[in-house]
């Protein structure tokens, strides 16, 4: 977003078809989904031990920490190729969340 003074704000958006750049983004998107259902098929013995703290799913290991950017600094330090890393923050008590659009 581009912001001017006294102006509204611009967003941008571009399309890309370079198919090398699709082809990098597909394979982050796939390296994500992985992650994403590591951490759904564990979520229960992760989300208990870590409650009230940021966890990093990086190539099946989960780093967690106070913050987000230092659970992804766990994450990359550990696991430098992994594109996809996906980031959560687990509420501090287990309730049932109910999300509708």
């Amino acid at each position: 977003m581009i912001r001017s003074a006294g102006r509204r704000p611009v967003v941008m958006m571009e399309g890309g078809t370079d198919p090398a750049f699709l082809a990098a983004a597909l394979e982050r998107r796939e390296c994500f989904d992985r992650n994403a259902a590591w951490l759904a098929a564990h979520g229960d013995e992760v989300f208990a031990g870590h409650r009230g703290r940021c966890i990093c799913v990086s190539d099946g290991d989960v780093f967690a920490a106070d913050t987000a950017l230092d659970a992804l600094a766990l994450a990359e330090a550990a696991h430098p190729e992994d594109e996809g890393r996906f980031l959560y923050q687990v509420p501090t008590e287990k309730a049932i969340r109910v999300y509708a659009h």
